[in-house]
């Protein structure tokens, strides 16, 4: 009997809240409260010469995010009357020619001089992530360590002519921290390079030794743009095939509109392997800045410049804002239906679009 009592018996389980035990009490996450944004600080570390400041100022100016851009337009007001005491050069060539290496090999030597030297590496965007395929840091170790430059790689982001929509204003911030020496690197040559024109004070065209060929096949567009050219990679086993080239270009250039009012565009050679010709190339380009100031065309260039970058930014503003609309955005879709339909031409779509 006793048994049987036994296995009928029932142990006592763990007492729970529902059990009338009182419940632990919650634990309340606060929020953390967001910093607000001082952009006279980072303008601070920025003016210091702070690399660090530098690139947290150049990716904030980047940013799609509403809150960021505002930010970084306050930014760079706040930056403005320490810009504009830098050279401006724009570095272009067809594939191959170098254009990387003779820019660490270049700017080694400017800070060698005790000049701070900034470089804009403009790399073409991956089609599936956005981002920078070449990677054009990697590919200047050396200039990348020295504490006197500053390598900033941006993707186009499908931006034609080779720049970021923000080389403009990264090239601010730079002036800002000190840098007077600023290199925009372009990816490939071609007509759109007419927008690093509009940028930058002195146009460079890397090309290669032995014409020929490659004469033919560039296109007369880019040659008028730029303001020197320089025949790469003429080491001192190809030293007569690159005066050769050389004398070619300069026989050319008689028959072609100068790109700088008051300046004859140059053509030297120049080996970043054997580093000849890196000095002489700088001392053009001190002599163009000479030149071009003395003729006041400097300043007319630079205004002009800001000209252009305002009505451009007018045309992206209107873009931004005229899809920025659900509206008119699906009215975009339809008529575009309907234009492929062959039920209306595009002049009658775009005609119903602002009615």
């Amino acid at each position: 009997m006793d048994r049987e009592m036994e296995s009928r018996r029932v142990m006592e389980g763990v007492k729970a809240a529902h059990d009338g035990m009182q419940a632990a009490p919650r634990k309340k996450f606060k929020k953390p409260q967001t910093k607000a944004f001082d952009y006279e600080e980072l303008a601070e570390g920025v003016r210091s010469g702070s690399r660090l400041h530098l690139g947290k100022a150049i990716t904030l100016l980047e940013s799609s995010n509403p809150d960021h851009k505002q930010h970084g337009q306050e930014l760079l007001n706040c930056l403005l009357p320490f810009t504009g005491n830098s050279i401006r050069i724009g570095i272009t060539g067809v594939p191959g020619a170098g254009k990387s290496t003779f820019i660490e090999t270049f700017g080694e030597m400017l800070t060698n001089l005790g000049h701070r030297v900034a470089v804009l590496a403009i790399d073409p965007s991956s089609s599936i992530t956005g981002g920078s395929i070449l990677g054009d840091k990697t590919r200047m170790e050396s200039l990348a360590r020295n504490p006197k430059a500053f390598i900033r790689p941006s993707p186009t982001a499908g931006t034609l002519g080779g720049v970021h929509k923000k080389t403009r204003e990264t090239m601010l911030l730079c002036e800002a921290a000190g840098y007077d020496v600023i290199l925009v690197e372009t990816v490939g040559v071609g007509q759109s390079e007419t927008l690093v024109r509009g940028m930058v004070d002195l146009f460079l065209l890397l090309v290669l030794t032995g014409a020929g060929d490659e004469l033919q096949g560039m296109k007369k567009g880019i040659l008028e743009l730029a303001d020197a050219i320089v025949v790469h990679k003429a080491d001192s086993h190809n030293t007569d095939l690159a005066k050769k080239t050389v004398r070619e270009y300069k026989q050319i250039l008689h028959f072609l509109q100068q790109a700088t009012e008051g300046w004859k565009t140059q053509a030297l050679p120049a080996s970043s392997l054997e580093r000849t010709g890196i000095s002489e190339i700088w001392a053009m380009v001190k002599d163009f800045e000479d030149t071009v100031k003395k003729s006041g065309y400097w300043k007319i260039r630079r205004q002009n410049q800001t000209k252009d970058w305002f009505r451009s930014m007018i045309t992206d503003e209107l873009l931004s804002r005229f899809f920025d609309d659900q509206a008119r955005r699906e009215k975009v879709k339809m008529l575009e239906q309907k234009v492929l339909q062959d039920d209306l031409t595009v002049s009658q779509a775009i005609s119903n679009l602002f009615e």
